[in-house]
């Protein structure tokens, strides 16, 4: 029986275009009576240039394309768009089966003079999600709330990418898994989309991190693929029982056991991990709490990223203010642990993961 973390993709027909590698494209075209040069075509107007569909390429003759047009690209539709003052798009895709993901295109700017009216942008970072909803359930979380429904192919986590890059004009720099879904409970999907999107889009590795709240032994897994990504790990706190509380898989991992298959992933692939942690007042926000983070950390080639609160309507947790969060650094400083402060881009734009599609889904 197929549990409700692994339900695979949709594939409805043919199998997308979108995700295949150069020689696999080439492969392709040959097969359809094209010649080899015609692989590398396809490829340029499926990566760099955004074809959503075989009729927008050119290239082809325009009745080999009508005789391929049942062939999917495997590019999603947007369902809906929102921007936030500072500039952040997030958006709602659908999907061929008619399922909806969200996906974030986060933009950073240059320091400029008064004088120029539009800052040159420095960064584009696109958060992607890897699963229809979650089957985590974290207890803080409005995608968990949500419900699981399946996992993403490797050709829909490419599409949130080229979205997002199609949308701003701009070429994608970073990418962080932090969106719907457990990666590391899709993690062949994953992998081959971080492979697409390091190859044929040409993300640097290191310019792409995933996120993971701890599955046993997929960590382990993860670093056997000898990725130059980044790892971020889950904590949100540093005991057994509030980690349990506010993340019900925990149940099934310890934390002690998590930081030790933690200490394996930097041994094995010479990569920190990042440790992201949710500032919640009054709860886990308290100098006791970053101490105790702080003594499991010791001698730990890690950083830690500390995000105040985003909060929705279905629980009562609060965000910290400024002087708790700034206080929970001190106290993580003094113990010699590396630690920033990231707060949610969007705040205007239902911004906490999975607020805006739960929105349109209520409409």
């Amino acid at each position: 029986m197929t549990s409700t973390s692994s339900v695979s993709p949709v594939v409805q027909g043919s199998e997308p275009l979108l995700g295949r590698s150069l020689a696999e494209l080439t492969e392709w075209v040959q097969a359809h009576g094209q010649p080899g040069y015609r692989g590398k075509q396809l490829h340029q107007w499926l990566y760099a240039k955004g074809a959503r569909s075989l009729a927008d390429i050119t290239v082809f003759s325009k009745q080999w394309r009508s005789e391929m047009a049942d062939v999917p690209v495997g590019r999603s539709t947007i369902h809906h768009r929102s921007l936030a003052p500072d500039g952040t798009v997030k958006f709602l895709l659908r999907l061929a089966d008619g399922n909806i993901i969200e996906t974030v295109g986060m933009p950073t700017y240059k320091p400029t003079s008064a004088a120029q009216a539009t800052p040159p942008l420095d960064r584009l970072t696109v958060c992607v999600s890897s699963q229809v909803g979650c089957p985590m359930a974290c207890d803080f979380c409005a995608t968990g709330k949500g419900g699981f429904q399946r996992n993403l192919a490797s050709h829909e986590i490419v599409d949130q990418v080229l979205t997002v890059q199609n949308d701003f004009q701009q070429r994608v720099s970073n990418i962080v898994f932090m969106g719907m879904g457990e990666p590391m409970l899709n993690l062949e999907h994953t992998v081959k989309a971080i492979q697409c999107l390091n190859q044929d889009i040409g993300v640097g590795q290191r310019s792409i991190t995933v996120s993971t709240v701890g599955i046993p032994g997929r960590i382990r897994r993860f670093a056997d693929y000898g990725l130059q990504t980044t790892l971020a790990v889950s904590l949100h706190a540093s005991n057994q029982a509030l980690r349990e509380q506010l993340i019900p898989s925990a149940h099934h991992y310890r934390l002690t056991d998590l930081l030790d298959e933690c200490r394996e992933y930097v041994q094995k692939t010479g990569r920190r991990v990042t440790f992201e942690y949710i500032l919640l007042a009054e709860l886990n926000d308290n100098p006791e709490d970053a101490i105790a983070l702080a003594k499991h950390l010791r001698g730990f080639q890690s950083h830690v990223n500390l995000i105040p609160y985003n909060p929705i309507v279905e629980v009562d947790y609060k965000r910290p203010d400024h002087q708790r969060v700034q206080a929970f650094v001190a106290v993580l400083k003094q113990h010699h642990i590396a630690v920033s402060v990231r707060y949610s881009r969007g705040l205007e734009a239902d911004a906490a993961c999975g607020q805006l599609r739960a929105s349109a889904l209520q409409a």
